[in-house]
């Protein structure tokens, strides 16, 4: 464990950015996952929701540095991408 103030204080930093970093990253899991899910019941409206409020979540979670940018990029292409796939089958 850390002796100095400096890396007491440090430590507890960390400590708060884990927990808030968690917090993103579930939030980006469950977000993904409701996306999927409409997309595989073939729900577009639903899909296009979801997806609506996974975009922002996954840019600020890159913004915070929570993720690197080009996996928030790609996790939002890909989404796009089957949310996409839907408008064209319909």
């Amino acid at each position: 464990m850390a002796t100095h103030k400096s890396a007491i204080k440090r430590h507890k930093q960390s400590l708060k950015r884990k927990l808030s970093n968690q917090q993103r990253r579930t939030r980006i899991k469950n977000l993904t996952k409701e996306v999927i899910s409409a997309v595989e019941a073939g729900d577009r409206g639903t899909a296009e929701g979801a997806l609506g409020q996974a975009i922002p979540a996954i840019q600020k979670a890159a913004a915070k540095s929570t993720m690197h940018r080009n996996t928030a990029s790609r996790k939002i292409s890909r989404l796009t991408r089957q949310v996409n796939s839907l408008k064209s089958d319909q």
